[in-house]
């Protein structure tokens, strides 16, 4: 990973104070030992005109993998490869954004004690980043930066510059620029924005995670536009941090609003009699839209098809009403995870009864999926092919053909309502479509009429005016036999 900072002078305030500021003399080459690697700190210019400072981070991958145990980006069991070999030695991310904090902490704090008088003083500032992953682009690069008082230039990297058709990167060549600003200013905006562009980090978001934010982004994250992306990603989308951090952000806005001390404004607000409800994730709000489904549909026999790591069939276990529930899933290793999280192995004998787990696909028919009450898929059809949707629709309504079913799917229309998902994006990597709700309805109606199914409609989630909910679900329901046989 490579940053530069640059600055200008005059033979009255020579550009090589910048060693001063940081803390780091220009006729020397440093090196500091991180947890995750080596820092070095060197000077490719040092004029009294002109002074760059160079901060160039070897990251460790095996160091990287062994400290982390196998956990966050790139730990998953399935992706080894991937612990070692990725854009970690490369990309500005939540390393750099460590490295600058330890390797300049002084110059961050903006405390010179050799020349108190430099830390406070505005100076040409040019910083540049040759790889910066921005998930967002370009355009949220200039958001996040411009209103700091940055000249902003994010350049996006092409894939390959061989073939320009394979369009561009995830990654930009970022260049800012400011007369205005002070080093430790500057310093503070990248500690706080390089992450956040990531979209990741890797260690553990703890709860002082937020007392950190504050700190650093103290006289200018409480009034940045996109304040809320930033808070929410720096805190890697933990929602409990993220409500802490901009309540208190919202107190600092007042305080300066009112020419007051935060203190002052935190202690003229009642304390809450009551706290308020922690949201319900859509997750939980989904099961609990199918569980009440299948209780008013009178189903005791249930199929979770594409069951995944079995979080429905869990839920459905403490409800006795449910006599058996089979879980389906494609993948052997899903299917691993789900027999642990159900505790398979030390499930009593009169509960095991009620469950079992078996490897299938809803693209095949399966005679073992007959003659049951209802059958859910849910969030499971957009992860198919479009072409391979007829053979899912046959397997399960013209071949299982249960009383009841149920699938869930996201509405494509709400995806602008999330703030962190860029335009134009899907919500999972691995969706191969997301349906409108007219889309969705189509399908839903025609899949009905061809296989003697009523079809109705219910929302997911919190139903927005404008654009429907975050997901939509169709509950088909057989008709007589005389209907069946006729359709």
């Amino acid at each position: 990973m490579f940053l530069t900072i640059t600055t200008t002078g005059t033979p009255e305030r020579p550009a090589t104070d910048l060693g001063y500021l940081l803390h780091k003399h220009p006729d020397k080459a440093q090196a500091f030992s991180t947890s995750y690697g080596t820092a070095h700190v060197l000077y490719p210019e040092a004029e009294a005109g002109r002074c760059t400072a160079a901060l160039l981070l070897e990251v460790d991958a095996v160091a990287l993998v062994r400290r982390g145990k196998g956990k966050g980006r790139g730990g998953a069991p399935d992706a080894a490869l991937a612990q070692y070999v990725n854009d970690r030695p490369y990309a500005a991310s939540s390393l750099l954004a460590v490295a600058l904090s330890s390797v300049f902490s002084s110059a961050m704090k903006g405390v010179c004690n050799a020349r108190p008088e430099l830390p406070g003083r505005p100076r040409p500032l040019r910083v540049e980043v040759p790889a910066l992953p921005a998930r967002g682009g370009p355009d949220l690069v200039r958001k996040l930066f411009e209103p700091l008082g940055w000249t902003v230039t994010a350049e996006p990297v092409p894939l390959d510059t061989e073939f320009p058709d394979w369009g561009d990167s995830r990654y930009v060549s970022l260049v800012l620029e400011s007369d205005a600003l002070t080093l430790a200013e500057a310093l503070r905006h990248l500690y706080v924005l390089l992450p956040v562009l990531d979209d990741a980090k890797h260690y553990w978001v703890a709860p002082d995670e937020v007392d950190k934010l504050l700190r650093v982004g103290e006289g200018w994250l409480s009034g940045h536009p996109e304040q809320r992306l930033i808070t929410s990603r720096y805190l890697s989308r933990r929602w409990s941090l993220t409500r802490q951090a901009t309540e208190r952000l919202e107190l600092v806005r007042l305080a300066e609003a009112d020419d007051s001390e935060v203190e002052e404004i935190d202690n003229a607000v009642e304390a809450e009699t009551e706290a308020e409800e922690k949201p319900t994730p859509l997750a939980v709000q989904r099961r609990e839209a199918i569980v009440t489904a299948l209780r008013q549909s009178g189903a005791a026999r249930v199929l979770d098809l594409g069951c995944g790591q079995g979080q429905l069939v869990q839920t459905l276990l403490k409800d006795p009403a449910f006599t058996e529930i089979v879980g389906v899933d494609v993948s052997m290793r899903a299917l691993t995870i789900a027999s642990r999280r159900l505790k398979l192995d030390r499930m009593g004998e009169r509960q095991a009864s009620r469950v079992q787990l078996f490897q299938g696909s809803v693209a095949y028919t399966d005679v073992r999926l007959k003659g049951y009450d209802a059958a859910v898929l849910s969030e499971v059809i957009e992860h198919l092919d479009l072409p391979r949707l007829p053979a899912l629709e046959y397997a399960v309504f013209g071949s299982a053909r249960p009383r009841t079913v149920l699938v869930t799917t996201p509405n494509v229309e709400y995806n602008v309502r999330w703030e962190s998902l860029p335009a134009g994006h899907v919500r999972h990597g691995d969706h191969r479509f997301e349906w409108t709700r007219a889309q969705f309805r189509a399908w839903a109606e025609a899949v009905a009429e061809r296989h003697g199914y009523g079809v109705a409609f219910e929302p997911v989630g919190p139903d927005d005016p404008e654009v429907g909910p975050p997901t939509q679900m169709a509950v088909f329901t057989q008709t007589s036999p005389k209907e069946a046989k006729a359709a």
